[in-house]
């Protein structure tokens, strides 16, 4: 598998994800700031970042670049989900 295929699917997920953002404040507006403010709670982006360290370690020998690629959107998503479960209702 080469670079550019191996970074296709991620960059198809973001996508996804930016346009579900959009949708979502259109319909109502400040949700992508509630959606996105785990981008600035320390440790979902501490458990984040272990995340991405495993996966470009562990990835990096089969998928090589991609591998970063893969590892900033399973760090991104692992944030979230950190941040989610932590500041429940």
């Amino acid at each position: 598998m080469n670079s550019a295929t191996g970074v296709l699917p991620v960059a198809i997920v973001i996508a996804a994800l930016v346009i579900r953002t959009a949708i979502g404040e259109l319909r109502r507006p400040g949700s992508a700031r509630r959606q996105w403010q785990f981008a600035s709670d320390r440790r979902a982006l501490a458990a984040g970042a272990a995340a991405a360290v495993a996966t470009v370690l562990l990835g990096w020998p089969q998928a090589k670049g991609a591998a970063i690629a893969w590892a900033l959107l399973i760090g991104a998503l692992t944030a979230y989900l950190v941040h989610q479960a932590t500041h429940r209702p």
